[in-house]
């Protein structure tokens, strides 16, 4: 180089060139990048600087101090070479170096400790010795290899640290330190940032790196937009025993928190895209820890509030010492960061939900050359003592040379085991071809004729075997079909073969001895059938095993014809495999043209690595070598695992002219030959690069030229070539002797290829291919570019195509699929104008590529591997080799990942699964993932959907070591793979979201009037029937109060039975009389009047199990003149949690005493009870068990019906404690409605299985019987526990009509008797007088359970139509109940979409997004109903969802506090509509709903109104601008995988928390994090922010069947949910 210099440059010249050396000695250029800009400046004074010429440069081969050159930049050895590209990994480096420089804070995943153990300390046993590779995405036969472990190579591939601050930006020290050893920049990258957690660190370092100084480190990349997080949290093993009711629980610490950096600014000035967490366009945010405070504090939520919802608004005011939402915290930062530039906006009616369309980007590369012209390869040159056939050729050579070696099989120590000569191939393959023919079957009815097919099932280290056994199938003219060695009965892919052995009529598999020994047997020694193979006849093919031919018999030789000569099976991307019929004329054409461009001639000696049972392993190393007579050793994959120098030594040995190798024999070779002193490779003329189509291949390549040139190796030897199993050789490089002709190079944009345009890289940016070309087209080939999709049209010259092939020379179909053959076989290339470019047929290789000058052929990836993101192509091997450039490499093993898509949400997502080895820690593996997504993200422009680390050995493997691909894509599509570390990044990669709906500024009331006049929509309201339409002899209603009632029926009927008590056999362990009530209520007036002292209008807590004390204290406290509250007992089990909601009511009620059983008063007096709430501070506890004697002196007259008459406590589901007013006028009017409403007389008997603590519950159980008179038949809830039959047997027994449960009870006796129903029948269970059974709830009805439950018990008599629900609320405790008469419960299907947008459309059954509402009952006698906005308070019409507003004479009269909140009582209680009806007074449910006139008629003959809930307003969830419900999410993870038990969902700072109960064994718990994400995306367009998968039984579940999910937050949020794993979805 000094010598060019020499010549006279101008000064300013000079000056820039010094500058260009400063900026590469300190990093702020790289190698290649200085080269280039070198070479420009001096180009002008120097002859021939060595620029690009033309579109690809010719590279001159390299001289010592290049070689020098590529020493000093080589890495340890730790990754695949077969990906390794110097200037690739330069480029991922720099880029991550890029990343390290600004931080951004990142969640980790928190991993329980028993999960984290499991997975990374079992004594996993590496794959093989090492690591397995495969040679490319597609899981094609590769085999392992010792690479790996080899610590001694370190220091060959050691990199000096001249190059680190090109790759590491602010974390290396100094660029003048002397070599490191190993990957040690790479282990100061991840230390720093492992220890970046104080961003000032960098400081140290910019004194050295002046990083920043050059503008155009800038511009290398616009797209490394995001942050990436999730590392793992763990669980430390110290026990705590928690306050939940003494179960154990873990306590669970994090690790550090890593701070990760923000995405880099772009240079291009786009829009900022919509913010996904909140919706300021506001996006600058400081990234400060008092940032994160005063995010968390003011996070407000703007659904309205329900009663004391404040109490539980600790979720979002969560004290920031909380670690999980300071992890979720740092995730909404990181989201907070610009994303890619939006994509292009256009108008979305917030009706019709559209996915975004992927625009074309208006300055994406597009083809600019001519169409290509199809190049013809030289002719095929007509030889004269060329055989008429292959057979023709081994009679000969049989003959004529007998003693000449054919084949030399090695042993593992690299021994010759034997040599098969001409003479013996040719002896044996005719008695092998005698016995195929006549020894098989009987004479009359051979089993093979000829034509048949015959499977050939040798292994790897056997080709003498298979050799004979080819030529003998050839010999007999039947086909062999060769195929891998079934391992086990299960093997992957071993199925498919099975198949195509079954489509090809196989019935005989011929093996070797040893082969035949090491199959499967069976215990009688049979060989069993492998999982979908046909019968087969095994058939060992050795010589002492088979009959001589007669004197007389002799094969029949004829000249090559259109007959099938042999079978070579193809394995899919999906995993199917295809057999590719290769015609006698074809194979021996092939032979001729590989003979010519190889220059083969007799005798020659060829070393052979690669499988003989294919590919180029089969067409070079069995079929040519025959043809030309020459001298195969064959290098058994076993001998490369141990001894990887094998080839070579051979090669040394034998003074071998050709040797065929894939890049990874050559990197291999690399790794381990320093030891070898006396290695000469001088006597070869060709190394074939069979995978030399494999852009990849190229550094092998140049590795291998440069270490061993000095050993002998000239340039001009290498040669890769092109094949495919269905156009069979399309391309080789010739082994040229003149070696000015160098080689053809391409360094192209990775982008330009992502748009299948040719581009080559003038910029210097970090994401290029280097290519190299296959060389020219076989001998009598004609080969073309067509588009990859749509009809076969020529590309333009600069464009990627599929090469096609016209020859004699390729496949001719595939077997039995007429329809596949034509579309691949039988292909008619078009030009543009359209015509036929030719009248043959050419044939679809399968390769992606473009013809370069000189007719060069350049190869830059597969179909196979092709994926299309986003109307974009990236090649799975480029992916690969990115992950694979990520350092250290020492977390996963380098042969054994595999990138495919995945189809989600209409657009290909890109997944990555890789092999973890056992010893990398959790934190390690983190990182480097999180580093792999970053790299692909910025060198490829796009974003990886889930990258997942299993542990070792566990990935589907191919019979020869490598990965399957298409299993380990069936087994992530299952959610089978059990992975021990996921990281997904929905938000980086899903961009065709619809967008968030931005809520319209609101529209006045006369507005709205007109245009529901004008669109005739009607306001959505109903009624039920009037309450006055009652028989005129009804004594009941002249009452006021409800004790005046008993008193009365005490009186007229007393020794009617009013309750009956089950017990959990079923009997009837006590039951009350009208007297009987009346009496035990007098005595416990008397109690409470002499032994409490209470005064008229106290409050008194009655604590009881269910049962009839429960109700005598009730009309006790009538009769005393006190206002009685039911409170559920603690439970025994489980004091310290059930306890202090007891006080709690107590307390806020301000009860004067508390009325209980002995057994309970014994409980709230013991330790536990003690240690939980202080007895002290209770008010007096009245045990009722010994009641006084006496009557009361005078029983309490009340006078003012409004006065209070019970207060009805209950936690909502939003974990809400709030006591409604109930007053004696509304209890009245309540028992009158549901006596009309379900017909109740003194002669029904109904059947109750509720809990009689609130609502509708407490009415039924306790009220309704004293009102109407008829028997209620209780059965405690509890009761089901143990005897789950209990509730349906009563029914049964008792013949009972009506019966009322809630969906606890009905889960129970779903799951409880699945399997019962026969042995309930034969007990005479019989359901078919059930004519109501309504389920209670406060929620929308479960319909799934409801039909389960239906068809279950359809059997035992059970009409479906008898099922029905109630609705009820805090305001109004029952709505809606179906009763008796009245029409049927109708079912319609909405569209899930509009109903995000409180728009109602009804749709098919069936029809996307389609989702199933039942009515919750008929409207309850004396009932209004209207739906409003819940935001304007307007009256809304029946095609939106809106809030149901309530006007009854049971309305509750306001919320009992002693805290006086005035405001909450009068919006819930006493609210008006802002227009329209503006005097009714409505009580506002707090659910959202709608209501449609149905075509069913009423008993009144009018139209039916029916309502449908939809769910709790508190509860909906405002995400991206729309109103989701939790139950439709939840329906869909339930759906998402089998292990999924149980789900909850939740918001959190404009994130979807999802928590799910694994079923099953903890190591399945991450398989459910992309199964969740993906089925919340497809189904809702909601991207999940966490997923926390638990324990069976952690989601709370109350007393009515309802999940708690504002106490599952609030528990996930102060971690005590002990979660098996967290994932924080990036």
């Amino acid at each position: 180089m000094a010598d060019r210099e020499a010549s006279p440059i101008p000064l300013e010249i000079r000056a820039r060139l010094a500058e260009l050396e400063l900026e590469l000695s300190e990093g702020d250029i790289t190698q290649k990048g200085y080269e280039k800009k070198r070479s420009k400046l001096i180009r002008a004074y120097v002859p021939h600087a060595g620029g690009m010429e033309g579109p690809m440069s010719h590279r001159a081969p390299l001289g010592p101090p290049a070689a020098a050159r590529f020493h000093r930049r080589r890495t340890s050895g730790t990754r695949d070479e077969r990906y390794r590209s110097d200037v690739h990994t330069e480029a991922v480096q720099a880029v991550l170096a890029r990343h390290v420089e600004r931080k951004v804070a990142v969640p980790m995943p928190s991993k329980r400790r028993s999960l984290v153990v499991q997975t990374s300390m079992d004594a996993y046993t590496p794959p093989g010795l090492s690591p397995l590779c495969s040679d490319s995405s597609s899981g094609s036969d590769e085999e392992a290899g010792p690479g790996d472990d080899m610590s001694g190579m370190e220091h060959w591939m050691s990199r000096p640290s001249q190059l680190g601050p090109v790759h590491l930006g602010s974390t290396s020290s100094s660029s003048s330190s002397t070599q490191s050893g190993g990957s040690g920049n790479a282990g100061r990258l991840a230390d720093s940032l492992a220890h970046a957690r104080i961003s000032h660190l960098a400081h140290t370092h910019l004194a050295h790196t002046h990083l920043g100084q050059s503008h155009h480190q800038q511009s290398h990349l616009s797209q490394s937009h995001h942050g990436i997080g999730h590392l793992s949290l763990k669980r430390k093993g110290a026990l705590s025993v928690a306050e939940n009711g003494g179960s154990l629980r873990r306590s669970c610490e994090f690790g550090s928190d890593m701070l990760w950096p923000p995405p880099l600014e772009s240079d291009e000035n786009h829009s900022a895209p919509p913010d996904v967490t909140g919706y300021s366009s506001d996006s600058s945010h400081s990234h400060t820890e008092r940032h994160h405070m005063a995010n968390m504090g003011t996070i407000a939520r703007n659904t309205q509030k329900y009663g004391n919802a404040e109490r539980m608004e600790t979720g979002d005011g969560v004290p920031v010492s909380s670690r999980v939402s300071a992890k979720i915290q740092q995730l909404v930062n990181t989201l907070k960061q610009p994303r890619r530039p939006p994509l292009r906006e256009f108008f979305v009616d917030d009706f019709d939900e559209l996915l975004e369309v992927q625009q074309p980007d208006p300055n994406q590369p597009r083809p600019e050359g001519a169409e290509m012209i199809p190049v013809r390869g030289e002719a095929l040159g007509v030889v004269t003592n060329w055989p008429p056939s292959l057979e023709a050729a081994l009679q000969r050579w049989g003959t004529i040379s007998p003693k000449a070696p054919c084949l030399t099989s090695l042993d593992t120590a690299g021994k010759p085991l034997y040599v098969l000569t001409y003479g013996k191939l040719w002896s044996r393959s005719i008695k092998l071809a005698y016995n195929i023919l006549h020894k098989l079957g009987s004479k009359q009815e051979p089993m093979v004729r000829p034509g048949d097919r015959v499977a050939l099932v040798f292994p790897n280290n056997d080709p003498v075997a298979f050799m004979v056994a080819f030529y003998g199938c050839l010999l007999a003219d039947v086909v062999p079909v060769p195929i891998e060695v079934p391992l086990s009965r299960k093997d992957a892919g071993s199925q498919q073969i099975g198949f195509l052995l079954g489509s090809c009529g196989v019935t005989v598999a011929l093996t070797s001895d040893a082969c035949h020994k090491g199959l499967p047997k069976s215990a009688t020694g049979e060989i069993p059938q492998f999982k979908g193979w046909p019968k087969l006849l095994w058939f060992v093919t050795e010589s002492k095993h088979l009959s001589k031919p007669p004197r007389d018999w002799f094969p029949h030789i004829k000249d090559a014809n259109n007959d099938t000569a042999y079978i070579e099976y193809k394995t899919c991307k999906d995993g199917s495999v295809l057999g590719v019929t290769v015609t006698r004329i074809a194979l021996l054409t092939h032979c001729q043209a590989l003979t010519q461009s190889c220059s083969y001639t007799e005798a020659e000696t060829i070393v052979n690595v690669l499988d003989f049972k294919k590919d180029v392993g089969l067409w070079h190393g069995i079929l040519t070598s025959v043809m030309n007579m020459m001298h195969v050793i064959s290098v058994p994959y076993s001998l490369m695992k141990v001894n990887p120098l094998s080839w070579i030594q051979k090669v040394c040995q034998y003074k071998a002219k050709v040797a065929c190798v894939k890049s990874r024999d050559m990197h291999w070779a690399l790794v381990a030959h320093k030891d070898q002193k006396d290695i000469n490779l001088s006597s070869l003329r060709m190394l074939l690069v069979a995978d030399g189509s494999n852009p990849w291949s190229i550094s092998s390549c140049d590795a291998f030229l440069n270490v061993f040139q000095t050993k002998g190796l000239r340039a001009e030897v290498i040669c890769p070539c092109a094949s495919s199993p269905e156009a069979l050789t399309v391309a080789i490089r010739r082994p040229v002797e003149d070696s000015s002709q160098p080689p053809g190079r391409g360094v192209l944009s990775m982008q330009g290829l992502t748009y299948g345009v040719v581009r080559v890289d003038t910029e210097e940016r970090l994401s290029v291919l280097t290519v190299q070309d296959v060389g020219t087209v076989t001998p009598g080939g004609l080969v073309c570019v067509v588009k990859p999709e749509g009809v076969p049209q020529l590309c333009q010259t600069d464009e990627i195509g599929e090469l096609c092939v016209c020859s004699v020379a390729t496949g001719t179909s595939y077997y039995g699929l007429t329809g596949m053959t034509k579309n691949t076989f039988e292909v008619y290339p078009v030009s543009s104008s359209g015509g036929l470019i030719s009248e043959y047929a050419f044939v679809r290789t399968g390769l992606l590529g473009f013809i370069g000058p000189g007719g060069l052929v350049f190869i830059t990836g597969k179909m196979d591997g092709l994926i299309m993101v986003s109307g974009r192509r990236h090649n799975a091997d480029d992916i690969v080799a990115t992950a694979l450039a990520v350092e250290p490499m020492k977390f996963v093993y380098r042969g054994r990942i595999a990138v495919f898509s995945v189809t989600v949400l209409r657009d290909e997502r890109i997944v990555v699964v890789a092999e973890q080895r056992p010893d990398s820690t959790e934190e390690d593996s983190f990182q480097w993932m999180s580093r792999v997504l970053q790299a692909i993200d910025s060198i490829h422009g796009v974003g990886v959907f889930c990258l997942a680390l299993v542990p070792a050995n566990t990935l589907p493997k191919t019979p020869l070591g490598g990965i399957h691909l298409s299993e380990i894509k069936q087994l992530y599509l299952e959610g089978g793979l059990h992975p021990c570390n996921v990281l997904m990044c929905p938000h980086t990669c899903v961009t065709n979201l619809p967008k968030p709906r931005q809520k319209q500024p609101e529209i006045g009331p006369a507005s709205v009037m007109v245009g529901n006049l004008v669109s005739g929509k009607r306001i959505a309201q109903a009624s039920g029937r009037d309450l006055g339409q009652t028989d005129d002899n009804d004594q009941v209603k002249h009452f006021l109060f409800l004790s005046e009632v008993l008193q009365w029926r005490a009186q007229t009927t007393p020794d009617h039975v009013l309750y009956t008590l089950l017990s959990s056999r079923g009997a009837v362990s006590s039951s009350l009389t009208c007297l009987q009530l009346h009496k035990r209520a007098e005595r416990v007036a008397a109690l409470l009047m002499e032994r409490g002292g209470l005064q008229e209008g106290d409050h008194v807590a009655l604590v009881y199990p269910p049962g009839i004390d429960l109700i005598a204290a009730f009309y006790g406290c009538l009769y005393a003149g006190c206002v009685p509250i039911t409170v559920r007992p603690p439970h025994p089990q489980n004091i310290s949690t059930t306890l202090p909601t007891v006080k709690m009511i107590v307390e806020v009620s301000h009860s004067a005493c508390v009325m209980t059983t002995a057994v309970i008063c014994k409980l709230l007096r013991s330790k536990e009870a003690m240690a939980t709430v202080d007895i002290r501070n209770w008010p007096p506890v009245l045990d009722t068990d010994d009641l006084p004697k006496k009557k009361p002196p005078a029983l309490y007259k009340p006078t003012n019906p409004d006065g209070l008459a019970y207060l009805d406590f209950s936690v909502s589901t939003t974990g809400m404690l709030a006591g409604v007013q109930m007053s004696h006028n509304a209890v009245g009017a309540f028992c009158r409605s549901v006596k009309l409403q379900c017909e109740l007389y003194p002669s029904r008997e109904v059947a109750i299985c509720l809990d009689p603590y609130c609502g509708l519950g407490f009415v039924l159980w306790c009220l309704c019987s004293v009102y109407s008179g008829h028997q209620s038949i209780l059965i405690p809830p509890v009761e089901l526990e143990s005897n789950p039959a209990l509730w349906l047997l009563a029914v049964s027994q008792m013949r009972v009509r009506d019966t009322f449960c809630s969906y606890s009870v009905m889960e129970l006796c779903t799951k409880g008797l699945g399997l019962q129903t026969e042995a309930l029948k034969a007990r005479g269970l019989d359901l078919s007088r059930v004519r109501a059974c309504v389920v209670v709830a406060e929620e929308r009805p479960r319909m799934s359970l409801t039909h389960s439950f239906s068809k279950l018990f359809k059997d035992l008599g059970l009409h479906p139509r008898s099922v029905s629900t109630a609705f009820g609320c805090r305001v109004n405790l029952a709505i809606c109940l179906q009763g008796t008469s009245g029409p049927d419960p109708t079912t319609v299907y909405v569209d899930m979409r509009a109903l995000r947008h409180d728009r109602v459309r009804l749709v098919e059954r069936g029809s996307p997004h389609s989702l199933p509402l039942m009515e919750s009952g008929k409207i309850l006698p004396g009932v209004r109903i209207i739906i409003a906005n819940p935001e304007t308070k307007g009256p809304l019409g029946d095609s939106h969802l809106g809030e149901i507003w309530v006007h009854s004479a049971h309305n509750g009269s306001g919320y009992y506090s002693g805290y006086g909140e005035e405001v909450l009582q009068s919006d819930h209680f006493n609210s008006r509509l802002s227009f329209g009806d503006t005097q009714t007074v409505w009580a506002r449910t707090g659910y959202l709903g709608f209501l449609r006139r149905t075509e069913l008629t009423d008993a009144n003959g009018e139209r039916h109104d029916a309502l449908f809930v939809v769910g709790a307003l508190e509860e909906a969830m405002e995400l991206r601008g729309m109103r989701y419900h939790p139950i439709d999410i939840e329906t869909s993870v339930i759906r998402a995988h089998k292990s999924i038990m149980e789900c909850a969902v939740f918001p959190w700072t404009n994130l979807l928390v999802v928590v799910v109960e694994l079923e099953g064994s903890e190591q399945e718990a991450l398989d459910l994090v992309p199964m969740v994400t993906k089925a919340v995306l497809e189904e809702h367009y909601l991207i999940v922010g966490v997923v926390v998968v638990t324990d069976i039984g952690v989601i709370p579940i109350n007393s009515r069947g309802e999940k708690q999910r504002m106490h599952l937050r609030d528990g996930f949020l102060q971690d005590q949910l002990d979660p098996i794993y967290v994932a924080y979805n990036m």
